[in-house]
Parts: C-alpha cells; sequence; structure tokens
C-alpha cells in the first residue's frame, strides 16, 4: 500500500503556501512520477507540528496501518515529524517494519541507502534548531512583556487590574490596602490576622494570599507607595 500525509497547524496556513491541497498536490505528482498507485492520504488538520507523529490522531492512525513493504510519502519533513529525535525514533520503527519513508523536499526514499539517512539526519536536526530559536524568541517576548507589565495570563493579582490593551494597572483602594498589610505585619500581626482584618475591609484574601502579596517581589512595582 502506498499512503500520503500532510499536516497544516492553523486556518491561516491551510489557506496560503503550505495549503493541504497544495501538499496533496505535491504527493500525487510524486507518486505518478515513481509510477506509483496512491491508496490513501492521511490529512492532519489543525494540528501543531509540536506534537509527536504517534500523537496526532491521522499520524496514529497512519502508523497503525502501515504494513511491510508500504510506502509513505510526504511532501516537506516539518509536515510529519517536530524533531530530529522524534524524526530518527519514526524511522527507526519504519525500517524495522520495512516501511519507505519517502520525502519529496529531501529528494525522495529517506530510509534507502547511506546518503540519504546522512541528509535525513542534518536537515532534521537542523529542522529542530530552528523549532529552538522560535521557542527561545517568544520566550524573549514574554519575558520583554513581563518587564513593561504585561499581564501574561492567570490569575490577576490583587491590587492591580488588567486593561484591554493588556498593561497591568494599580488599583488605588486595593493598593492602599498593601501598604496597610505590610504595617500590620512589620507590627507582627500573624498571616491569619491580617487576612481576617482585610476580609473586614471587604478583600476576600486568605491567609495564603496575604502571603503572596506580601512577597516583595512577586510583582514589578508592588512596593510603590511605601
Amino acid at each position: 500500500m502506498v499512503y500520503g500525509y500532510c499536516r497544516v497547524s492553523t486556518v491561516r496556513q491551510s489557506e496560503e503556501g503550505d495549503s493541504l491541497e497544495v501538499q496533496e498536490r505535491k504527493i500525487r505528482g510524486y507518486a505518478e512520477m515513481l509510477g506509483l498507485k496512491l491508496d490513501k492520504v492521511f490529512v492532519e488538520r489543525g494540528v501543531s507540528g509540536s506534537r509527536p507523529l504517534d500523537e496526532r490522531p491521522e499520524g496514529t492512525m497512519l502508523l497503525t496501518a502501515l504494513q511491510e513493504d508500504d510506502v509513505v510519502i510526504t511532501p516537506k519533513l516539518d509536515r510529519m515529524f517536530r524533531s530530529a529525535l522524534d524524526a530518527l525514533h519514526i524511522l527507526g520503527k519504519l525500517r524495522e517494519r520495512k516501511v519507505s519513508l519517502h520525502m519529496i523536499d529531501l529528494g525522495g526514499d529517506v530510509t534507502g541507502n547511506g546518503i540519504s539517512k546522512l541528509v535525513f539526519t542534518i536537515l532534521s536536526a537542523v529542522a529542530e534548531a530552528e523549532r529552538d530559536r522560535i521557542r527561545e524568541r517568544v520566550q524573549e517576548a514574554k519575558a520583554d512583556q513581563k518587564r513593561r507589565g504585561r499581564f501574561l495570563g492567570g490569575k490577576v493579582p490583587f491590587g492591580w487590574e488588567v486593561k484591554e490593551s493588556g498593561d497591568l494597572v494599580e488599583v488605588k483602594e486595593q493598593q492602599q490596602t498593601i501598604v496597610w498589610m505590610r504595617k500590620l505585619a512589620d507590627d507582627g500581626a500573624s498571616l491569619r490576622k491580617i487576612s481576617e482584618a482585610v476580609k473586614a475591609k471587604g478583600f476576600n484574601l486568605s491567609h495564603e494570599g496575604v502571603k503572596w502579596v506580601l512577597k516583595a517581589d512577586n510583582l514589578r512595582g508592588v512596593r510603590k507607595g511605601l
């Protein structure tokens, strides 16, 4: 049997140059060029490449369907694998089952000879390095947002509110309460006593919440007013 595999991670991607239609057309053209009859194309819609092939719905079905001497055709390395480790892991399984994997962007069968395996290994590593760079850029962007006081998700900290722009801004009454809480703590009041006092002012803050608020470095600017 001859199978194709294609994937897009977003709706936008499916409508642009790397669409499912384009990928499938490449697969069918390649199979026809080799005189192969394409039996089925497994189409992965809206699935991130960060998920291993054997954890994707269509990828799992493809791997389950494969038998000895079957052929798999995919248009690009990054459509099928998330990293060099993932790629080499699956490649090893396919070789054990005597299944041929053809990757059109790498020139054909990557399970055949030594040169094909070498190219496959190198390009898999390059793809993994590129994903690492993307991940680093995302982390840098998040760190920059944090430095600028942008809200990154989760529970909004006491004393602050989130504007539509995503900026964290102070809530005056709550900030004044924080100053008062610090004074109580400096005077020796326990976290539970402070929590009870804060609740009496109308703020539902547990003793654990009080502890979090009183940590000086939990949020940049939380000491403002002291």
